[in-house]
């Protein structure tokens, strides 16, 4: 049975680390998007600036381009909700999601047979006028019961 997950993400340090290894630098202001992904996961730029909103001196636009300089450098990767809304994930690899249509949420979910099932079933097949970038795998679904308060 799929398990939901909650990922140990990198420390403050290693992420510093690794901005340093590709050339990114290390600002107050990459620092403060990171800390709020950490605590967000999966998370629009819109909820990143929520959560920033009495951060002085960045704009919803800083946030924007920092979130997709992550995900374009692999450090974050891209998530699309069926609203057609871009999430940014701090876990690039390779994984699947449930996301719940009816709080727009993004869940991680674990399941070590699921995603290699999909890539073997997908093996040799040709899309006539395309070639597979990457599989991503999105389920999408509601809550059966309401949430405790």
């Amino acid at each position: 049975m799929p398990r939901i997950i909650k990922k140990n993400i990198r420390s403050e340090e290693a992420f510093c680390r690794k901005l340093k290894s590709i050339k990114l630098r290390v600002t107050p202001q990459r620092l403060a998007v990171h800390r709020v992904m950490m605590e967000l996961v999966h998370a629009s730029a819109d909820m990143v600036l929520e959560s920033l909103k009495d951060e002085d001196g960045i704009t919803a636009a800083s946030i924007y381009n920092i979130l997709s300089d992550f995900a374009d450098k692999g450090i974050y990767g891209r998530r699309f909700s069926p609203d057609r809304k871009m999430y940014f994930d701090v876990d690039p690899g390779k994984h699947a999601h449930l996301y719940d249509a009816r709080n727009n949420v993004f869940l991680d979910f674990e399941d070590g047979d699921l995603i290699p099932l999909v890539e073997s079933g997908l093996k040799g097949k040709r899309f006539r006028g395309y070639k597979m970038d990457n599989i991503e795998l999105q389920i999408i679904c509601h809550p059966t019961r309401k949430k405790k308060i």
